[in-house]
């Protein structure tokens, strides 16, 4: 069952956002099923079998500062 969870990423540049996006798109297929990324709101939104913690880990690789909203 998947679920949609919310984070809050600094983000400042395209450059970081895409970043982001390509730590999860390693993911896809193995638990990612959508990304979706505003740098204006510094949001991303991920639709996931995996746990909210498990991406919060990934996301983090990116160096950027990441907390978790919670779920839509």
């Amino acid at each position: 069952m998947s679920s949609t969870h919310i984070f809050n990423v600094e983000m400042t540049c395209e450059g970081c956002s895409g970043a982001v996006e390509r730590v999860l798109n390693r993911l896809k297929g193995q638990g990612v099923d959508n990304i979706s990324i505003s740098l204006p709101d510094q949001k991303v939104i991920v639709t996931s079998t995996l746990s909210a913690d498990q991406l919060l880990e990934v996301i983090k690789k990116t160096g950027k500062k990441t907390t978790y909203v919670g779920t839509q």
